[in-house]
Parts: structure tokens; C-alpha cells; sequence
């Protein structure tokens, strides 16, 4: 029998990554562009064009748009998003007018979720965590087969729990919250303060930005750390225990049987897990007396959201 096949858009706070999904959570062809974060305009025409471009080469049914924001229950609305312009955004009525097909509209770190409790890291756990470290933090639940959303739609933001009261502040308008201590934000400003403050620890990374230490982003701390660079690698072992210190949080109020790591920091696996394992082990409430949670990598990587969307798009119909 022929898949009916589905594409997942996933909006982040710097790329719009789109995918063609199968029914068994395979990605068929993917295609990525910048995201215009000022204009909604901007926004929905790229969405738009992405769509467009996979439709031109395959049959789909739906699509379905992972958004990084606060999604109404009426799965249709974007109320707010602390990275991009949408306040109160009808999302889903101005793309099926553009799109031709059905649209489902998801938050982001929902749908990576829910790829990865279907297809991926965390298959038929009753309790599943997913944490995606992007520009921020997105959060998903998935409890006994359902996809929690709360009662108004905005459920779970755990990036935005207040880690350090007073702290720094945070693009939601707090200070303190979770995402500016374990997100690529943070990556890419420790690596810069680091430079600012010691350069020789920062020596590998600032030579391979030429000496220019703005232009640090997570990626080069990612690449310093593959190669053993102390500098990075503290960066990413601090920030770490920061990850496992949130999740033992969350484990003390949800109880998890898996807590799934995604999104594009997470892809530096062990370099990050390990230190959020251990920092979890060590924080979380009653430890000795009750099971530990698996913290896995998400399978789908920076792609969870996609294929999710896709998924959540396609069951909808």
C-alpha cells in the first residue's frame, strides 16, 4: 500500500527547516531557509515557498507546522513567541489559504516530542520528557500516548522555569529562566565571555573566529570540544550540569521514565549528556530510593520537530 506521505515544517529562532515524511517517520527530501525572525509576513512567505518546493516533487496530504511559540488550543493560533514576530497570529487560516492542503499548527518542541515517543528515542515509554536546545529551550510531554498540552495550549515551556532568581535576562521578559544557562544562546555568550576574560583559555576558539570573538556561535565551541579544547570543553561541561540540574526539576514534580535531549545543541551528544546524566543523578529529590529516568539523545535530531508536525498533521486528518 502507498504511503501517504505528509510535510512537516519546523519554525525555529534562526532557521525554517521543511521535510517530507512517510507514515513510518522516515524524511524523504529536506529543505532549509534563514528565518526572517522581524517580519510575520516574511515568516509565512518562506513557509509558503519550502512547502511549496517539496509539493512540486511529492503527493502529500497535510502539513503540519512545528512553531516555536505558544500555540492556542484551538491548534490553530500562535499567541506569542519570545524569538519571532507573532502575537496573536492565525497561522493556520493564513497558510491553508496559501498551501492547498490541510495545516495542523504545533509548538516545536511538541512535535519533537511526539516523533520521538512515535518513532524515535523514546517509543511506547509512559512518560516521556523532551527537551530541545535551540536559540532556547522547548519543552514536550507525552504521557501514556498523549501529547499534554495544558488547559490553555501553552504547555510545557520549562525553558523558561527561573533557574537563577535575579538572574540573567530572558527574551520572555524574566530573568533567570532555564534557557539562558543550557540553550545555544548560552553556548555561543559563555564561549564570548570566556574569550573576554581569558583569552589564552580561549585561544582555539578565538582562532577560529580570526581573533573576532562576536562571531563565536555554539558551533565553533561545538568543534574546539570534539578536539579536546579544555576552554570548550568546560563550556559545555558547565552548561551540562546546568541541563541535568533543570531535568532532576522536572523529574521530582513529572516522575519521567525518559527525558529525550533534541535540537541542535543537543546533537553534541556525550559532550553534554554526560555531564547532564551525572549533575541529574546528584540533584534529583530522594535519589537512591527511586529509579532514574533514561536521558537519551533524540534519534531525530534537530529534525524531531518536523517529522512530528508531519505525523501530528497527518493523524489530524
Amino acid at each position: 500500500m502507498e504511503h501517504r506521505l505528509s510535510v512537516g515544517v519546523d519554525i525555529g529562532g534562526t532557521k525554517v527547516a521543511a521535510g517530507v515524511v512517510d507514515e513510518e517517520g522516515n524524511v524523504i527530501e529536506e529543505v532549509r531557509r534563514s528565518t526572517p525572525t522581524k517580519d510575520v509576513t516574511e515568516t509565512e512567505n518562506v513557509i509558503r515557498a519550502v512547502v511549496a518546493e517539496l509539493r512540486s516533487r511529492h503527493d502529500v496530504v497535510a502539513v503540519g507546522i512545528g512553531a516555536a511559540g505558544w500555540i492556542a488550543s484551538d491548534r490553530a493560533t500562535v499567541l506569542f513567541s519570545p524569538h519571532l514576530a507573532w502575537r496573536n497570529e492565525p497561522l493556520r487560516d493564513h497558510l491553508t489559504e496559501r498551501v492547498g492542503v490541510p495545516v495542523t499548527v504545533e509548538n516545536d518542541a511538541n512535535a519533537a516530542a511526539w516523533a520521538e515517543y512515535r518513532f524515535g528515542a523514546a517509543v511506547g515509554e509512559p512518560v516521556v520528557v523532551c527537551v530541545t536546545l535551540g536559540t532556547g529551550i522547548g519543552g514536550g510531554l507525552v504521557v501514556a500516548g498523549t501529547l499534554f498540552r495544558g488547559a490553555y495550549g501553552v504547555a510545557p515551556e520549562w525553558g523558561h522555569m527561573c533557574m537563577v532568581p535575579g538572574g540573567r535576562r530572558c527574551a520572555c521578559g524574566n530573568r533567570g529562566c532555564w534557557e539562558m544557562y543550557a540553550s545555544g544562546t548560552a553556548l555561543a555568550r559563555d564561549a564570548r565571555e570566556l574569550a573576554e576574560v581569558s583569552p589564552v583559555s580561549a585561544h582555539r576558539l578565538l582562532e577560529m573566529v580570526h581573533g573576532d570573538a562576536s562571531k563565536l556561535t555554539g558551533h565553533e565551541v561545538r568543534m574546539a570540544a570534539g578536539e579536546g579544547d579544555p576552554g570548550a570543553l568546560e563550556i559545555f561541561t558547565s552548561m551540562g550540569r546546568r541541563l541535568g540540574e533543570g531535568l532532576a526539576d522536572l523529574a521530582a514534580v513529572l516522575d519521567p521514565s525518559c527525558m529525550v535531549i533534541g535540537g541542535g545543541v543537543g546533537e553534541a551528544g556525550d559532550l553534554l549528556l554526560q555531564p547532564a546524566r551525572a549533575a541529574y543523578a546528584e540533584s534529583l529529590t530522594g535519589r537512591g530510593f527511586r529509579p532514574l529516568a533514561r536521558i537519551e539523545q533524540a534519534r531525530f535530531g534537530p529534525s524531531s520537530g518536523l517529522v512530528g508536525a508531519a505525523d501530528l498533521a497527518r493523524r489530524r486528518i
